[in-house]
């Protein structure tokens, strides 16, 4: 079965389910084969970012896919991309734009958003954490929502978005935006499952994209503690599935979408096998029970010093 889209409010199409790859350390030619070997298993939706270092890598798998026939056109692929903290500058988020743009090859973005609601200064480009937290300063929300705007309607992006956006912060943005975000991409999992957000966002025609779904192990911030979960495992067990399934299936079934990181053949196969079946109301209770915490709070981003003073500040609360 291939893998559902959904409509954006934009009203072009996004693939429920996309190749993470937010690798930082894979060489190049590994990742293009993997992005490769995704492709021959039917993903279409790829979500990297300028800070992953891995746009190059997606733009030439790409290429590769459409050598080999894999795929006919570039319309058939959906890439998303990010500004990063230290491009949320008004001035910036062209160049910023056009900087990803020569990296993945690309004519266009399918959905470009902004990576955190956090500005660091130049001094600071790509690092994290912040080493030098005065080089934190205020997100100047309104201004570089405006040349988001500009870019979706020069074409250059299709569709733009957020990224780690709270409840208060989403609905400051619709309180002067033209064009509304068509995704906010979050933290979601079992452990962590954002309910009000999602509301939010559904009422506001904006689709949620989880990340760290499966927990994210592999990355420096990332923990086991998701796929470790007792009840997780139980249901994985009596539905002849894997741990990783039923979590994907359960973020599926909330009505969101997901971003995996998995360069794995066998695994990146196993991840899309999960819409052909389905988690009982009985096992979503469950899983609704399990308890709630933030995995990744982002306290690089964090000072007395700079702009943000708490994470509670960052994420208004929603901890």
């Amino acid at each position: 079965m291939g893998i559902p889209e959904v409509e954006l409010n934009s009203g072009y199409k996004m693939p429920l389910l996309g190749l993470g790859t937010a690798s930082f350390t894979t060489a190049l030619a590994d990742e293009v084969k993997a992005m490769v070997h995704a492709i021959e298993r039917g993903y279409r939706h790829f979500d990297t970012a300028a800070h992953y270092g891995s746009e190059e890598a997606v733009g030439k798998a790409i290429a590769e896919a459409l050598k080999l026939g894999l795929i006919k056109s570039r319309s058939e692929v959906f890439v998303c991309s990010k500004l990063w903290a230290s491009d949320n500058h008004a001035d910036r988020v062209l160049p910023a734009l056009n900087k990803s743009l020569q990296n993945l090859n690309l004519e266009y973005i399918d959905l470009y958003l902004i990576h955190w609601p956090v500005t660091v200064t130049q001094e600071s480009a790509f690092e994290y954490p912040v080493a030098n937290k005065k080089n934190i300063i205020p997100f100047d929300c309104k201004a570089v929502w405006s040349v988001m705007e500009e870019a979706q309607r020069s074409g250059l992006v299709k569709s733009i978005g957020v990224s780690n956006f709270s409840c208060k912060k989403i609905e400051h943005l619709l309180s002067f935006a033209t064009i509304p975000p068509a995704v906010n991409q979050v933290e979601l999992s079992p452990a962590w499952q954002q309910k009000k957000l999602i509301d939010l966002c559904k009422a506001n025609g904006i689709v949620v994209t989880g990340y760290a779904t499966l927990g994210s192990a592999g990355q420096f911030w990332g923990t086991d503690r998701v796929v470790g979960i007792q009840a997780l495992k139980d249901i994985a067990k009596a539905k002849g599935k894997s741990v990783p399934q039923v979590i994907l299936r359960w973020a599926h079934q909330q009505g969101v979408a997901t971003v995996v990181k998995s360069y794995n053949p066998q695994r990146m196969q196993e991840n899309s096998d999960i819409f052909d079946w389905e988690l009982s109301e009985e096992e979503c209770k469950k899983i609704s029970e399990i308890p709630q915490s933030r995995g990744g709070k982002a306290e690089g981003f964090v000072s007395e010093e700079g702009a943000i003073k708490s994470v509670e500040d960052l994420w208004d609360g929603e901890l």
